[in-house]
């Protein structure tokens, strides 16, 4: 089953980190991809620009409006994702609690609907 990871910190408490945190940030992330990679859980993951980048769009009475910025204002906003393939739900929130973002924000693991 493919669950999605969803990454969220603070932008502004990432942004304070000094170089050496960010350096270390950087390669616990490379360690952790490559490890889900060589099991084979990796299926697709990014980081995300920050949340002034975003545009949110809703559809009213057929009209599009669009807005800057992310759908709802947080504490901490959405920084990246995984797509993996776990077994169930524990290896999933097992693979989640690896990733190095949870040691400072959160990981919300949700399982991907299929369509078909």
């Amino acid at each position: 089953m493919q669950y999605l990871l969803l990454i969220y910190s603070n932008e502004s408490e990432v942004a304070r980190m000094d170089e050496a945190a960010m350096s270390k940030m950087h390669h616990d992330y490379m360690d952790f991809t490559k490890s889900i990679v060589q099991t084979g859980q990796f299926k697709a993951g990014d980081r995300l620009k920050p949340v002034a980048t975003a545009s949110t769009v809703r559809v009213r009475e057929g009209k599009s409006v669009i807005t800057d910025g992310p759908f709802a204002e947080t504490r901490e906003q959405l920084g990246g994702y995984y797509m993996v393939d776990a077994k169930n739900l524990d290896e999933a929130t097992a693979i989640a609690a690896r990733i190095p973002g949870a040691r400072w924000g959160s990981v919300e693991v949700r399982p991907i609907w299929p369509v078909a």
